[in-house]
């Protein structure tokens, strides 16, 4: 299992991993048991042992998460890919649009065609996780909203905190033009929320929120109905009218001079941008090009990968946890990455043996 994990997720193949004694690596473990379904079941128990861990808790409760997509090149002729000169040049791809929560855990992944916009999918995942407690705030990168999907994420719950480009020409909107609201009056005395469409809507909204919620719907899809192709439905115009709202509150807190909010949301970002740089070493095969024609494919391949990060990150938090433990140095070990690389062999051939350890390795001792 783990010689059949190692060859998809470093995307090497099975001759480096292949041992002649064992003839069931290739056409039993890795045609029977490496699938979606068990991928998620094995991620879930990784997550589920990351939050046992006191340095990890001190990261975080798992509340807080991060959406961010990871784009691979797929050279092989497939429906799943789509044509981007930007990120393939004369190639097609696909993006693996993966959550990170604030313990350093992926908790869900999902596989999009080409390089749509993630605001259409960035929920999708997000109520189909693979375990752990359900997220409140999810920060994303400028690529992954819009006014309907604030108004999406208000409906289910959730706190949108996406990273603002062009900020001089976002609009803060209010429910009534009669209030001031001092120096900020000449940005928002224009714009005022249509609390009309909403009160008309509303029946609708909570009905589509309980599709969304019992997974009857995925939410990408009710996103393409609901924005028409750019001439929006009335019940997406009433989505998009509530989504202002919790966005006018997102511009507020974001150009606070408080900048606990902003400084959040960027950490929680950088931290992905590291997890896809240690996704990239790992998935250093072929050139780093995701070679599987079909969907399913290209899903039990990514989901490999995202399972061996979670496993990576798993043995380096308990190390460290181990060694900061020793030091008495929890109050200095916040800022402690558990996305370093430097100590794992990644290229060669791949010896894989049963081991009977059941404690952690001796640490070295610095003194």
């Amino acid at each position: 299992m783990a010689a059949v994990l190692i060859a998809e997720a470093c995307n090497v193949g099975f001759r480096p991993v292949t041992d002649e004694t064992i003839g069931a690596l290739t056409s039993h473990v890795d045609q029977n048991f490496v699938r979606a379904e068990t991928l998620r079941a094995a991620n879930a128990r990784l997550v589920t042992a990351q939050t046992t861990i006191p340095l990890a808790q001190r990261w975080g409760g798992g509340l807080v998460a991060s959406v961010d997509g990871m784009r691979f090149i797929v050279p092989v002729a497939s429906v799943n890919t789509s044509s981007n000169q930007r990120y393939f040049g004369r190639k097609k791809g696909l993006t693996w649009l993966n959550y990170l929560n604030d313990q350093i855990a992926g908790i869900s992944a999902v596989v999009v065609p080409g390089t749509v916009r993630d605001s259409l999918h960035v929920l999708d995942g997000l109520l189909n996780l693979d375990t752990g407690p359900q997220p409140t705030m999810i920060a994303s990168d400028t690529a992954s909203y819009s006014d309907q999907v604030f108004g999406l994420f208000a409906l289910l719950g959730y706190r949108f905190s996406p990273r603002l480009a062009d900020l001089p020409d976002q609009r803060i909107w209010t429910l009534d033009q009669a209030t001031s609201f001092g120096d900020i009056d000449a940005v928002i005395n224009r714009n005022r929320i249509n609390t009309t469409l909403i009160e008309d809507q509303w029946p609708d909204m909570l009905r589509l929120a309980g599709s969304l919620l019992t997974g009857t719907v995925k939410p990408s899809s009710i996103l393409r109905v609901t924005q028409g192709g750019g001439r929006p439905t009335r019940l997406g115009r009433a989505i998009a009218e509530y989504g202002r709202i919790a966005k006018s509150l997102h511009i507020l807190d974001f150009v606070d001079r408080d900048d606990r909010y902003r400084r959040q949301i960027y950490a929680r970002l950088n931290i992905h941008e590291s997890r896809h740089a240690l996704a990239r070493l790992v998935f250093h095969g072929r050139r780093g090009e995701l070679r599987q024609a079909y969907r399913e494919g290209q899903e039990d391949q990514l989901g490999a990968l995202g399972l061996v990060l979670n496993a990576i990150v798993l043995w380096n938090t308990r190390y460290i946890d181990a060694a900061v433990e020793q030091l008495d140095g929890y109050d200095q070990a916040i800022r402690l990455s558990p996305l370093g690389s430097e100590h794992i062999n990644l290229a060669g051939r791949y010896h894989v043996q049963r081991t009977t350890r059941s404690t952690l390795r001796p640490l070295r001792q610095t003194r």
